[in-house]
């Protein structure tokens, strides 16, 4: 029996069979261990089994620590690198049993060795693939690809992620996948139903709004897919995402080029050239006096139309512009409320002339945004003029602000006509009205396209909703919101533009208010305040290049508001003009060594102006 064991032992060659005695000599050989191993029988019975393996693990004693463990644990298997005859290495799977006689004592170990060299080497290829590939998705710029395990948790983050939602991999991963939707869309679900549907059909493909780590929205196109382990059951998600805010924009534009251009081409021929002497004409019925109340009435009617009229082609000339790529936002950080006063008082003669009634709703703490304060006015005028226009006389009107998760949502409701739920987002086409019987409600369609534009180029979003026909409208403006304490920090990242950064400190209104119309008409972007004490507030968010200071103010004076300018962090180089009635030699040695760069004396001269300001420039860019 035992003879007939030897001989089937002998017959294996894929195994290397051998038995060791106690202290690890090798006692047999198979031919298995000489195909293995390289040695023959003669060469290597009697020796020390360590010589199978390299000097580093035989200097730490790992052939006797494995008959160590083998006779603690009765078995060992290990893997790892061994050494054949010629030197060359291999990676073996190695088992050593012990051996007891009938009364337990230790007689030896039987070994046996499987070469899985070839094994290895594919798992090497493998790993190796799998790094390739993990470095070229991380490498990719262009599209967000990134793992989501089965519960829609972030796993991998590539730099096409970090670039297009602007999170950096330590800040999102383990975050849920709805850390990427509006509220809006995490409200009605859509993450987790876009996980679903990837479950059920294996992929799932969709577009829509998404929100970057700065608040800013941008439509992208995504795909998910399924991967789901050998046996089917489901491991997590792929997500691969595409920037198409561009695109979408280009194909909206697209659609309406040709209608726009043939409408803005009859428009202009027909309304521009007329516009000027109409209004000449109303402003010197103004100017009159007109005893008869009837012609009154008809002075204000052709007033209010006129406004209207040349509104209209104002809007039309800023979606030409709009569609050209000509509009250039001057970003600053802008308290609503201002921009809200100044949109509701330019759409009072028309809410006042159908007899509404208009409510505004603003939080307690003021509230900030990043944004060109012309154009966000802009907004909200054509949506206060499109509730006015589209409820009965005697409606009700209400602008509403609200903060929330780092968004600020400015709505416009009405109680008038409402919307039908086709037209939800028809109205929002260029031309294109929701259907009306009314021939009072008549219009170019051309306020709310302008309105969401302007809205999407402030990285913002605008939306309507409706019960239905005769249930009112909301319209809603959302946009990323400044925090107050962040607020300076802001302008660093905002456009360059051909003038400076002007900020003008003078207690008598008259003078800083016309001196910052003169700057503006300049090319420059100006804001003013009355005080020391109102200079150092602006001063924190407008970050200006240049200040204009008058110096004889009550309270903080001009020598002390540049002293603690110029102790504010992280203001930029800042060129100071002292703007004061005192001229003296002495009056201006005392401002250049308390720190100004320039003196002006009152009333101030343009030329003189316009030098320091380009002096400022050149330093600046020096």
């Amino acid at each position: 029996m035992e003879a007939r064991f030897q001989l089937l032992i002998e017959a294996v060659t894929d195994y290397g069979i051998f038995i060791l005695d106690p202290q690890g000599h090798i006692a047999s050989w198979n031919t298995g261990a000489q195909n293995i191993e390289g040695y023959t029988a003669d060469e290597v019975i009697g020796r020390h089994f360590s010589i199978f393996y390299p000097p580093e693990a035989v200097a730490r004693g790992w052939p006797e620590e494995e008959l160590r463990r083998a006779v603690e644990f009765g078995r060992l298997e290990d893997e790892g690198w061994r050494v054949r005859k010629d030197g060359t290495r291999f990676w073996a799977n190695v088992a050593i049993t012990p051996i007891y006689d009938g009364s337990g004592q230790l007689t030896g170990f039987a070994k046996v060795t499987r070469d899985l060299s070839e094994r290895r080497a594919h798992e090497e290829q493998l790993r190796a693939g799998e790094e390739r590939l993990r470095l070229l998705v991380e490498n990719v710029r262009d599209y967000a690809i990134f793992m989501l395990d089965e519960d829609g948790i972030v796993r991998s983050w590539n730099q096409g992620a970090r670039a297009i939602n602007g999170y950096e991999a330590d800040e999102i991963i383990g975050k849920p996948l709805s850390t990427f939707y509006t509220p809006q869309d995490r409200d009605a679900g859509k993450p987790d139903a876009e996980l679903e549907a990837a479950r059920l059909f294996g992929r799932v493909e969709n577009e829509g709004w998404r929100v970057r780590k700065d608040g800013t929205v941008f439509w992208v196109n995504a795909v998910v897919s399924a991967i789901r382990a050998p046996d089917g059951k489901l491991i997590g998600f792929a997500k691969v995402t595409r920037d198409m805010t561009e695109r979408r924009r280009l194909e909206e534009l697209e659609r309406s080029s040709r209608r726009m251009n043939e409408f803005l081409a009859m428009l202009a021929h027909e309304l521009r050239n007329p516009l000027a002497p109409i209004r000449n004409a109303v402003t010197v019925m103004q100017l009159e006096e007109l005893p008869s109340p009837a012609l009154r009435n008809c002075r204000d009617i052709i007033d209010r139309q006129l406004t209207h009229v040349t509104r209209l082609v104002d809007d039309l000339l800023d979606i030409g512009r709009i569609s050209t790529g000509k509009v250039k936002l001057r970003l600053e950080v802008v308290r609503l409320g201002e921009v809200i006063s100044r949109s509701v008082e330019a759409a009072k003669p028309l809410v006042e002339s159908r007899r509404h009634q208009l409510e505004v709703d603003m939080p307690p703490e003021p509230v900030y945004v990043n944004a060109d304060p012309t154009r966000l006015a802009q907004i909200l005028q054509n949506l206060l003029v499109n509730a006015a226009k589209y409820t009965p006389d005697g409606g009700k009107i209400a602008v509403k602000v609200r903060s929330a998760e780092g968004f600020v949502m400015l709505s416009v409701t009405d109680n008038g006509r409402g919307i039908s739920p086709d037209d939800l987002e028809t109205i929002f086409e260029l031309f294109r009205q929701a259907h009306t019987d009314s021939p009072n409600e008549s219009g170019l369609g051309i306020g709310l396209t302008l309105a969401r534009s302007l809205a999407e180029m402030h990285g913002g979003t605008l939306e309507a909703k409706s019960a239905g026909p005769g249930q009112g409208s909301t319209f809603s403006v959302r946009l990323p919101a400044v925090e107050t304490a962040g607020a300076e920090a802001f302008p660093a990242s905002k456009p360059e533009t051909e003038g400076r950064r002007v900020l003008v400190v003078d207690d008598n209104r008259d003078s800083a208010d016309t001196t910052t119309a003169i700057l503006r008409l300049l090319g420059n972007e100006v804001e003013s305040a009355y005080s020391g004490s109102a200079a150092i507030d602006v001063g924190r968010h407008f970050r200006p290049n240049v200040v204009l200071l008058d110096i004889a103010m009550p309270g903080m004076d001009g020598f002390e508001t540049l002293k603690r300018m110029r102790a504010m962090p992280g203001l930029p180089k800042l060129f100071a003009i002292a703007m004061t009635g005192y001229g003296t030699q002495e009056d201006k040695r005392r401002t250049l060594e308390a720190g100004f760069d320039a003196h002006l004396t009152k009333p101030v001269e343009l030329d003189a102006l316009v030098n320091l300001l380009n002096e400022a420039r050149a330093g600046a860019t020096a």
